[in-house]
This record gives C-alpha cells, sequence and structure tokens, in this order.
C-alpha cells in the first residue's frame, strides 16, 4: 500500500496575514525589552522563550494538521451479485434475438453477465468477482444479507452489480442496505429481470388432504387453484390415488383469482396411499408444472370406542345406539341409569354396569355422550366429571352433550364439566321448551362449511336437505352460545335478546373436542329415508371428534398435533399421551421426537409434562419445508417408540411463476447513486464501470492543533517562562 505524508494548515489570506503582523509585533516587542535590559543574556533568553511561546501560538490558530494518505496496492473491486434463487427459474424473459417469441428462464438471461469473458474490458483498471446468492433449494430470498455483508466480503470494494428479480421474501429491507452502502460511497448498479405481471397460468395452491381416513367411509379432500387466466374455465379436476383409481370432478375456475372446492373419495382397502391431484394444461398456460399435487394419507380399519351415557331410554337414545351399534367403525358401550332399574345395565351385550372409576379404563373411549343425566345420587359423581374434563383436555376424546326434558343436565354445569359446556342455558327453564308443531334447524355459515353437518355432497344439496328434513318438537333452553363456540345450526323461528337461539354448537377444548345438541329429534330424520341421514349424521360427529386422537397411535403411546392440517412456517403444538406397560398413564418421563423434513434435514424437539395424571407431554415445532415430514416419538422410561407421518401444506414462499419487482432494485440504484440497467443493455454496465473515477485515497489526519500532547507543550512552555521570570525578579 502506497502512503504520502504532509503538515498542512488551515489558513486564509486574512489570517496569514494577520499571524505575520502578530509574529512581527511580539518580535518588536521582545527586541525593545531585551534592549532596555542591557542586553543582559538571562533577559534575552526569556524574550526568546516568550517569542517561541507567541510563534506556537500562532501557528496553532492556522489549525496546523499531520495528513498521511494511504493507496492500496490492489485493484479496485466490482462486485457482481446475481441471484440465484427458486424465482429465477420463471420462464419469461424475451430471448436474446431481436423479435424473438421464444420465452427463457431468468435465471438463463443473466449467461452473458456471469460470464467472465465478459468482464474483460475493465481487467486492466479493476477486479472483478462474480458470485450468486441464494439458492435454487433455499425456500426464500434476502436482497439485505448480500448488500450489508459485501464490503466485508471483497477487499478494496468500488461498486456492486446486482441481478436479480426483485423477489426478496426475507430480512430485512433492501433499501436499509442501500443506504449504508451509500455513506461507504459504493454505487449499486441494478439489472432488473422478469416481467412485471404474472405470466398465464393455473396453478394448484394446495391439496389439505387429512392424515388418516377410515376403510368404506368417504374422505373429503378440499384444494384451492389460483387462475391468473383472463377468463372463466370449468375444467375436470381428476384426483388419482396410488393404486390407479381415478375421481373426476368438472369445477368453475374464476379468472384473476382464487378456487377453494372439494373432490369426495371412498377407500376400498388398508393401505397407505400417495393421492396426485391434477388440473389439464390450458394452450395460454406457460408454465405446466405447478398443475399437479401431491399428499400421503393413510387408510386404517379400526374401531372407535364410543360411551353413551343415558337416564331413560327416550327414542333419541335408542336410534342412536342402533346407528352407533350398527357402524363397523365403532366398538359402543352403554350406560343406562334407568329409574325403574335396580341397577344400571340392561341384557345387551353393548352394556356396562358402571361409569368408568380408573383412569385406564375411561381413557380408551374416544368419544362420550352425555344424555338426560346429571350429578345425583344412582348417576354421576363430581369425581366422573372431573375426570371426563380430563379426558377431553388431556386425551383429545370427543364430549357430545345431549340434554332432555329432565333437564338433569344442570347440575353438570356446576362441576368442572361446565368449562366445557358449548353454551348458556336457561335456569329457569330446567325442562326446555315444548312445541305441538314441528320446528327446523338453519344451518349457519359455518355450518354450511362444516363436515359435521354434510349430509350431502354438494353445499347447495346439503343446504336443501337440512331445509326439508323432519322438524324436532322439543328443544333445550339454550339463551347464547359461550364465546369460542362454533353455532352451526340455529333454530330456524325462536330468538331472544342475545339473537337466534343456537342449537348445535361446537367448541374446542385442550385437546378434545365438545358438540352440544339441542334437540332430541334427530331420530325423526329418518321418515322415508330410513337411515340414510340419521346414520350419516353421528357417524360424522363420532369421526370429527375422534379424528385427532387416532392421528398415530401405539399399544402405549398416542401422538396428535394441532392444527390438523399444518401451514409452512405454521407454529405446531404436538401432544403424546404415554402409557405404562400395565395401561397407567405414565406421571413423568424423557419424551422426545425427532423430527425429519422432506428435504432429509432433521431436528430433535423434547417434551415437557403438561397432565402427569393423564400421561400427557407436550413440545412444538415450526416447520420451514413443505412436504411430508417423519416423526419419531421415543420415550425413555417406557422404551417404547411411535412413527407417525405430517403432511405440511401450504406453497413455498419462493416460487416459479411469481412476477418480477423491478420497482425494488430501481430504488437501491437512486438511493446508492447508482444506476438501472436493462437486460438488453448489458454493455451500458461495462461503460458505467469504466466511467468511474479512481476511489479517493484512505486519509488519516492528525488535528495537531486540538492535540492535547500540543495542550501539554503549550502549559509546560507558559509555567516555564512564569518560573523563570519569577526566577530573575521580574515579579
Amino acid at each position: 500500500m502506497n502512503s504520502t505524508r504532509s503538515l498542512t494548515f488551515l489558513f486564509s489570506s486574512w489570517a496569514l496575514a494577520a499571524s505575520l503582523l502578530v509574529i512581527a509585533a511580539i518580535a518588536a516587542l521582545c527586541f525593545a525589552a531585551w534592549r532596555r535590559s542591557g542586553y543582559r543574556r538571562d533577559y534575552g533568553l526569556i524574550e526568546l522563550l516568550r517569542f517561541t511561546i507567541a510563534v506556537l501560538a500562532v501557528v496553532l490558530f492556522n489549525q496546523p494538521e499531520w495528513v498521511e494518505q494511504f493507496r492500496p496496492h490492489d485493484k479496485p473491486t466490482i462486485a457482481v451479485l446475481w441471484d440465484n434463487s427458486r424465482s429465477m427459474g420463471t420462464r419469461d424473459q424475451a430471448g436474446a434475438s431481436p423479435g424473438s417469441t421464444e420465452f427463457v428462464s431468468r435465471r438463463e438471461s443473466l449467461n452473458a453477465l456471469v460470464d467472465s469473458a465478459f468482464w474483460k474490458p475493465l481487467e486492466e483498471r479493476l477486479a472483478v468477482a462474480i458470485q450468486p446468492f441464494s439458492d435454487e433449494q433455499k425456500a426464500t430470498t434476502n436482497l439485505y444479507e448480500p448488500l450489508t455483508q459485501a464490503p466485508q466480503k471483497f477487499k478494496n470494494l468500488r461498486a456492486i452489480v446486482l441481478a436479480s428479480d426483485g423477489d426478496w421474501n426475507d430480512g430485512k429491507a433492501p433499501v436499509e442496505a442501500a443506504s449504508s452502502l451509500r455513506l461507504k460511497d459504493i454505487p449499486v448498479f441494478t439489472l432488473s429481470v422478469g416481467s412485471r405481471s404474472r405470466l398465464p397460468d393455473l396453478e394448484l395452491l394446495s391439496l389439505d388432504a387429512p392424515t388418516f381416513g377410515l376403510v368404506g367411509k368417504s374422505v373429503r379432500i378440499p384444494f384451492t387453484i389460483e387462475s391468473t387466466l383472463p377468463r372463466d374455465l370449468t375444467l375436470p379436476v381428476t384426483l388419482k390415488t396410488s393404486d390407479g383409481e381415478e375421481v373426476t370432478k368438472e369445477v368453475r375456475i374464476a379468472a384473476m383469482g382464487r378456487t377453494s372446492d372439494w373432490l369426495m373419495w371412498k377407500p376400498k382397502t388398508v393401505s397407505d396411499y400417495t393421492l396426485t391431484l391434477e388440473v389439464p394444461k390450458q394452450a395460454e398456460e406457460l408454465l405446466a408444472d405447478n398443475n399437479k399435487l401431491s399428499a400421503p394419507i393413510a387408510i386404517r380399519e379400526e374401531k372407535l370406542r364410543v360411551l353413551v351415557v343415558e337416564s331413560i331410554p327416550r327414542w333419541e337414545y335408542r336410534y342412536l345406539r342402533n346407528a352407533l351399534s350398527r357402524d363397523p367403525g365403532i366398538a359402543l358401550s352403554c350406560l343406562l341409569y334407568h329409574p325403574g332399574l335396580t341397577k344400571p345395565g340392561a341384557g345387551n351385550k353393548d352394556y356396562i354396569k358402571q361409569f368408568p372409576s380408573a383412569l385406564e379404563e375411561l381413557s380408551k373411549y374416544d368419544v362420550v355422550f352425555l344424555g338426560d343425566v346429571g350429578v345425583e345420587e344412582g348417576q354421576l359423581s363430581t369425581e366422573d366429571c372431573r375426570l371426563l374434563k380430563g379426558l377431553v383436555e388431556h386425551q383429545a376424546s370427543g364430549l357430545v352433550f345431549m340434554p332432555g326434558w329432565q333437564g338433569r343436565q344442570h347440575s353438570i354445569l356446576e362441576t368442572e364439566l361446565g368449562d366445557l359446556y358449548p353454551v348458556v342455558l336457561d335456569p329457569a327453564q330446567p325442562g326446555g321448551w315444548g312445541s305441538r308443531t314441528a320446528c327446523q334447524f338453519e344451518l349457519t355459515d359455518l355450518g354450511r362449511r362444516s363436515l359435521l353437518t354434510r349430509l350431502a355432497d354438494t353445499q347447495e344439496d346439503n343446504v336443501e336437505v337440512w331445509e326439508n328434513l323432519p322438524g324436532f318438537q322439543w328443544y333445550a333452553p339454550v339463551l347464547r352460545a359461550k364465546a369460542g363456540s362454533e353455532v352451526l345450526a340455529i333454530h330456524k323461528e325462536m330468538s331472544n335478546e342475545f339473537g337466534r337461539l343456537p342449537l348445535l354448537a361446537a367448541r374446542t377444548f385442550g385437546a378434545g373436542k365438545v358438540l352440544f345438541m339441542g334437540t332430541d329429534g334427530a331420530w325423526r330424520w329418518r321418515k322415508g329415508v330410513e337411515d340414510k341421514y340419521h346414520y350419516r349424521f353421528w357417524g360424522q360427529v363420532v369421526r370429527w371428534m375422534a379424528y385427532q386422537r387416532n392421528m398415530a397411535k401405539g399399544e402405549t403411546m398416542r401422538l396428535y398435533y394441532s392444527p390438523e392440517q399444518p401451514q409452512l412456517r405454521q407454529t405446531v403444538a404436538l401432544k403424546c399421551n404415554v402409557m405404562e406397560p400395565s395401561g397407567e398413564p405414565l406421571s413423568g418421563g424423557d419424551v422426545l421426537a425427532r423430527i425429519v423434513a422432506p428435504s432429509g434435514k432433521a431436528q430433535t424437539v423434547r417434551f415437557t409434562s403438561t397432565g402427569q395424571e393423564w400421561g400427557e407431554f407436550a413440545a412444538s415445532f415450526t416447520p420451514e419445508e413443505a412436504g411430508r415430514h417423519e416423526l419419531t416419538v421415543s420415550c425413555k422410561q417406557t422404551s417404547t417408540k411411535l412413527d407417525a407421518a405430517m403432511f405440511v401444506q401450504g406453497t413455498e414462499i419462493e416460487r416459479i411463476g411469481r412476477a418480477a419487482r423491478p420497482e425494488v432494485l430501481a430504488e437501491i440504484a437512486r438511493v446508492t447513486r447508482g444506476q438501472v440497467i436493462e437486460p438488453a443493455r448489458l454493455q451500458r454496465v461495462i461503460d458505467s464501470l469504466a466511467a468511474l473515477p479512481q476511489p479517493p485515497p484512505d486519509v488519516r489526519r492528525l488535528q495537531l492543533w486540538s492535540h492535547p500532547a500540543t495542550v501539554a507543550v503549550m502549559v509546560t512552555l507558559l509555567g516555564v517562562f512564569w518560573t523563570v521570570r519569577k526566577a530573575i525578579g521580574l515579579i
């Protein structure tokens, strides 16, 4: 590194003239004083010291500085940073030849720029460093980071050439890095590639297949399609399974918007399937690789354990019992507290003689129905209610409240189960309300979309079915729904100061689900159609409430998570129930989960005990990749493992087909005082860089006039001057 050193003064012409006059005047005064003393030697020395101090003060008045300039031996560096992210694969850049209709990818359009031969005209004056940032495997693009790190990464940096589509989606705003570069006098020359508008395209954004399904039961598979085509389309959407089965549905796709719909698929055999949804490519589409999505689903054949607790065997109970006992996927247990019986139970094999008192017995049930029963002698106890609350809260079981005209469930509200109730009941009318004429349900907006109330394949047909269902002649004394409850159906006519009366309401409590059915007339739905709607409704209720609990389970371990269909970068709450080999819940232990993402990246999360009595453990993690995640949960104390899978929905943040953002690059160039270069005029990059002046040398200034050492010298000289004057008797 070359360096030059010099002493400089900051003075003007009048300051110089004044300084010379002061020096001349001080010299004359000193000489006159020496002459008056008879030219004594000691007087001459003190006047010389006085003159020296005065000259030094005049010199300091003109602000002397010791200046060192350093010039590096190395050439100034030009950093060429080019975007290699996934969005750069979008084929929307016009071809190199004029008038060509062929489109190349944004990455291919930069081939000339990243070729070292392109920068040869600058080799004599500048060193060119070509480096990509981001890559095709990353899910995001960060423009702030490479711009901020460039001055530290590249020695003697003179300018930056930034080639990108501007589609940043991670990190701080790039303009913040541009402001820092401007302070360092490093201009950024930006080259924007890609189209400002999205290409004509149909894109499958999501395929929300459930984690598992049951043999012989229809599975609803929602999906979302985004269209940037200028016209509405009606296209066949095809669902293919890994064993060759196909399901097709005609879907009307809105122009320039998103369309959500679903397909119904009925699995016939137990297996692990891969479902592939496909939309046919259109002639005007330029991208065809996003018309297809796949998702895994496990089809099982298993028994869901259901417990129905009732007092008097009313018609609703009888038909509900028949519906559940005839369902091949349900193992039913009934407990009947009939006032006329000497002891609970009955002669049928479905009946049990008492409420499960041990945790290991109660925890076997996936769903519990509570009919017109309460806390009283010969029925439920407060301890039973506490255990039911824990079963829902800590073990993800479902609980269905089905009150009756005897009003016994009002006593339940005074126990711990009262916190689970989705609605508020009127204590002044415990027996509810009856009517001679049949009353009707009316679905709410949530009810029209819910799987629980789906009695037909299409939304329009479903609304019509509910409007034509036989009515009910008794309903519970409901005042309003509690905060956090989802009202699915209301009374078509009756209302109060809170609005229409909610008759079908659901809520989530802890890890489980709760449903309130405010009438006892669902059995009437069999009129004229037999089991068509009645069996379907209660079968859907049981499976909806038991779904989360049965996501993944082994002999002594059960895993479930929320939300049930996690999205990319959404925190997922993991919960695990661990049992001892004897069936008792594990009160404490070391539970770990190893999670392997689709890319092979693995992480381990540790569970903490959240419900010792129920053997519940909780953890959380945030998926950074979309697709199938493999989970292995292990417990050190029981030496057991559970393998499970989770499919993370959502589209990648960084993806092909999005519009370019040239305004981002233009702002970077403006703030750093650089230039915006068009891809068709790459030669301007060479010309602009060649015209850059040589970087100014690194200058270091030592301000002698204000340096502490200078002050010390002045004080010392004044002290010596004063001391000498006193010594020779002038003071």
